[in-house]
């Protein structure tokens, strides 16, 4: 600021004549006031105008008053003068002094309150504090402890409002792990075992609407919302009015096919369970003809079959296992048979299963109402006749009888090592069979119940088991099924009762047909197709959970095989015992056959097992064994193993339903992919180049848009919903339009364990080996390198949007 002449203005109160004009710089610290004089030769152009203003010298001789009060003010003892001995600091404080940034006032404390504004005033402009200052020092004091004692009693009425708020009361996001194991304790195996023993007396009636109507009841009473009927009308094949059999045409032997002769006492001794042994939508009929042992039935066997006999219209006998058996019945029928004996090896099963003179069920339906393929059975709904699914007569029979056919021994052991049954090639066996079934319209009944989430009640994870349905083969598992699905219900609800909802609806589940092809689950899943293509977020299977006692089993998509390993190395902390167990991507029997290849849900199952079974051939399963009444408790006597499959499902179910992004994992599918691309297969190149880019687009989407979503601090509920979008769509890329008879649609999951590769490359190429041509080959690569494509594109598609979601937000 310049000065006049014989003057230094004061921007604080008025104006000081100085005693002598010389162009000393005049430093005033002290309080309220900052005062400074310039050299002559400095002044702003810009400022001088408005400094020899009459107008303002007037007021300045007006305020003179107040600026000598000033003066007598105790503390202005505290004046410096900057003389001509601090002329090195005088020169340096005026060459630091921005006059710009003082700008012109109304009135002269507007001056000083912008001269006061600047940021490195305290430092130019300062002097020690006055003694006045102490009374100010004390009064900041306890101002400052007074902030800092209502500061901690802030904080203790926060702590303790939140701990005295109760719990069914806060938002089912912020439930953690300790919550899940409230719930989890609850189950019990005594409850278990008393509810499957309720069941088993129940099934005993050629009607399954006592059973449905009891699983409503029991489901409504412990609260679960919404339980209701959903009822198809169906077409059935159901055994024929007499036993199937088989004579020999060179002796006139007649057998069943539990290798009893064929005579009244035999007949009616065990007449259910001969009945029950058949094939559904088999081709009924007679046949006589040759037996050509075709062992598995695979490509190779064929080919090497061909090669030595004609086997136009003969009769195969084939082993169950290793394949798919529609895709193996689908290849006989090519070939040109005209009917199948099929039955189960017992070199094929654990040592303990005695199974020689058991019979089977197998059902050859792909799934769902036959007269109603791809659309669901309601009134209404076009049927067409489908009576059959293959113009083979199918007889599935014992081993005790492939025995006595074949005239080899009924102990197939030398030596302590089991010789698998088989047909000498020189010996030729002519056989009458003949096969009795009928179809019938039927009505099904599915028990749905419905428990809403709280956040995201249009997001479902469905729980499925299953029920007798009538007529059917008569075994445990469905009761076992029901037992654990009821169990858990059972604990959520009790949280439920108290509060408590997950974020998402869970839909609970136990469906009718399934011995038939798994008829309930698709005819359900065709009539809601169109909301559950949208909305399910997960199926969790528990199909069977009890087929063994040595080993757990869990088979997961592999967005959910990371979730499905932490659940069982923590079921292996808690039991103090960990036997390797098997997570896997294979194909399994049951109603989650829909929603894995018609909807692409990922969905998980956990099973015990024996040991053994899992190094057997796979789609032994397929056989439907009428099991003693006593099995399941033999395996599971105290319910222990039915309490841990209840548990382990449910802390999934828990987890899948309740966290705030879904636990599922993108680059792990891209994982499988490259691993399912590794073997000698031709013309792969371009799909590994392919899949390392879904890797990097998997990498680069899990990084940066999952890692932050679940951080809490950095969670946004829009980019939440539209990850969680993303993340339970992902597996819908992989579900091609046409595979062979038994293979899953959806192609990230195997036939078994043993193999990783993708199942319809295997299976191409094993063709494509006895064809002249690689056309089917080609054709497969062409559909993996689609649904691989696919997925690429889409996750960076899921990138893309997120990046315009924050360029619009910015």
């Amino acid at each position: 600021m310049v000065l006049p002449d014989n003057e230094v203005v004061s921007p604080y109160v008025g104006v000081i004549r100085t005693a002598a004009k010389s162009n000393t710089s005049l430093v005033f610290t002290g309080k309220k006031m900052a005062y400074q004089k310039v050299n002559a030769d400095q002044r702003a152009p810009g400022h001088s105008q408005y400094l020899d203003n009459d107008d303002l010298q007037a007021t300045a001789l007006d305020l003179e008053w107040d600026m000598e009060k000033e003066l007598e003010e105790p503390g202005f003892d505290q004046f410096h003068l900057d003389s001509a001995e601090n002329q090195n600091l005088e020169n340096s404080e005026t060459a630091d002094l921005n006059l710009d940034s003082i700008q012109p006032a109304t009135s002269p404390k507007g001056r000083f309150q912008r001269l006061q504004e600047e940021s490195d005033y305290s430092t130019r402009y300062t002097r020690s504090a006055p003694k006045s200052n102490r009374c100010t020092f004390c009064c900041l004091l306890k101002i400052l402890c007074t902030a800092i004692i209502l500061f901690i009693f802030g904080i203790l009425i926060g702590y303790y409002a939140h701990k005295n708020c109760p719990s069914n009361a806060t938002s089912s996001g912020t439930l953690d792990h300790q919550l899940y194991q409230e719930i989890l304790k609850t189950i019990q195996a005594e409850y278990i075992k008393k509810t499957f023993r309720n069941l088993m007396q129940l099934y005993k009636s050629e009607d399954d609407t006592e059973i449905s109507k009891t699983i409503k009841a029991q489901w409504t009473s412990l609260g679960l919302e919404d339980v209701q009927f959903v009822n198809y009308s169906v077409l059935l094949s159901l055994p024929g009015p007499s036993p199937s059999s088989v004579t020999l045409s060179s002796s006139g032997q007649c057998f069943h096919p539990n290798s009893q002769p064929c005579s009244g006492e035999a007949r009616t001794h065990s007449s259910q369970d001969l009945l029950s042994s058949y094939a559904a939508y088999s081709a009924n009929g007679t046949l006589e003809a040759e037996i050509i042992d075709v062992s598995y039935g695979n490509a190779d066997d064929l080919k090497r079959i061909k090669n030595m006999r004609n086997i136009t219209n003969q009769i195969a006998l084939l082993k169950l296992g290793k394949l798919p058996l529609l895709y193996k019945l689908s290849l006989l029928e090519k070939a040109g048979f005209g009917g199948v004996l099929l039955y189960v090896d017992p070199c094929d099963l654990p040592k303990t299963a005695n199974i020689d003179d058991d019979t089977f069920m197998v059902s050859l339906n792909p799934g769902g109402d036959p007269s109603t393929p791809g659309y669901p059975s309601v009134v209404g709904s076009f049927r067409q006749n489908r009576w059959n699914l293959t113009s083979l007569l199918v007889q599935p029979i014992s081993a005790a009888l492939v025995a006595k056919l074949i005239s080899s021994s009924k102990d197939g052991t030398k030596n302590g090592v089991c010789r698998p049954l088989e047909l000498p090639p020189t010996e030729k066996i002519i056989v009458n069979m003949q096969v009795q079934t009928v179809t019938a319209f039927k009505t099904i009944t599915n028990v749905v119940g419905y428990l809403k989430g709280l956040t995201s009640p249009d997001r479902y994870v469905i729980v499925g088991s299953h029920h007798h349905t009538a007529s059917s083969y008569r075994g445990q598992e469905w009761a076992s099924s029901t037992a654990i699905i009821t169990a858990f219900i059972q604990a959520v609800m009790l949280r439920v009762k108290r509060g408590w909802r997950p974020d998402r609806s869970i839909v609970f589940s136990s469906w009718g047909g399934t011995e038939f092809g798994n008829i309930g689950s698709y005819e359900w899943g065709e009539d809601f197709r169109k909301v559950l293509q949208k909305n399910v977020v997960a199926y969790v299977s528990l199909h069977s959970p009890i087929r063994g006692n040595s080993s757990l089993h869990s088979v997961a998509s592999p967005s959910l095989q990371q979730l499905v390993k932490e659940k069982n190395n923590l079921n292996c902390f808690r039991r103090a015992q960990c036997p390797e167990t098997n997570v896997s991507s294979v194909q399994i029997q049951g109603d989650a056959d829909y929603f894995i290849n018609h909807l692409g849900v990922p969905s998980v199952q956990f099973a015990y097992e024996d040991i053994k079974s899992l190094q057997d051939p796979s789609f032994l399963s397929e056989a439907l064994f009428l099991k003693g009444a006593t099995k399941i408790e033999e395996m599971d006597p105290f319910f222990k193993l039915h309490e841990t499959i209840t548990k382990l499902s449910g802390e999934v179910i828990l987890q899948i339903a309740n966290e705030p992004v879904l636990p599922f994992n993108a680059l792990d599918i891209a994982l499988e992919v490259q691993n399912s691309l590794k073997g000698d297969q031709p013309n792969t190149h371009q799909l590994l180049a392919l899949a390392s880019r879904l890797r990097d687009s998997a990498e680069l989407f899990q990084s940066d848009e999952m890692r932050p979503a679940n951080d809490p601090r950095e969670r946004v509920p829009v980019r939440v919903r539209m990850l969680n979008d993303i993340l339970q769509d992902m597996e819908k890329n992989f579900l091609a339009q046409q595979v062979p008879p038994g293979f899953y649609r959806n192609i990230l999951y195997h036939l078994d364990g043993k193999t990783s590769q993708f199942s319809i490359l295997l299976e191409a190429w094993e063709r494509c080996k006895s064809l002249a041509s690689n056309e089917t080959f080609q054709e497969a690569l062409s559909k993996v390198l689609h649904s691989i494509n696919s997925a690429q594109v889409y996750f960076k598609a899921g990138l893309d949007v997120f990046d315009s979601v924050l360029v619009g937000k910015n």
